[in-house]
């Protein structure tokens, strides 16, 4: 088992508050208030659970410049007020930021036994195959 120290446990409370206040004000027709909650709330947790120097770095690696310039903006473009450009700039951002991480989710997703099976009906199988291909070409 894992263990976390106290801070990482706050950091993890606190991006599981985010991603909820993001989905609810995602329900309620893109809210602002809570979409900002949720995004403050979710970036401060990525910061306690990976720590400060660790998030800085990969936010702002030189290749990935594009893409938390279209995170962070969306996130400030949410904050100003117009939530729904945001929260589709922010959502072009987070693929792009995690892009690398899909092929490794996908092939963990394929080894749970019941995940697994769906991931190979015939519909979910060539999506799932494209986003399991590992090309990190810009």
């Amino acid at each position: 088992m894992i263990s976390l120290t106290d801070t990482q446990k706050i950091g993890m409370g606190l991006t599981g508050f985010g991603v909820f206040f993001l989905l609810f004000g995602m329900m309620l027709f893109f809210d602002k208030a809570l979409l900002a909650i949720g995004n403050i709330l979710f970036v401060s947790g990525l910061s306690f659970v990976i720590g400060l120097e660790r998030t800085f770095r990969f936010f702002f690696q030189w290749h990935k410049v594009k893409a938390t310039s279209f995170f962070l903006g969306g996130v400030l473009v949410v904050l100003m007020g117009w939530p729904i450009i945001g929260v589709v700039l922010e959502i072009y951002g987070f693929f792009l930021l995690f892009r690398g991480f899909f092929p490794v989710a996908v092939g963990f997703i394929r080894r749970v036994p019941v995940l697994g099976s769906l991931l190979n009906l015939p519909g979910i199988s060539s999506v799932a195959d494209k986003v399991g291909e590992s090309n990190t070409m810009v």
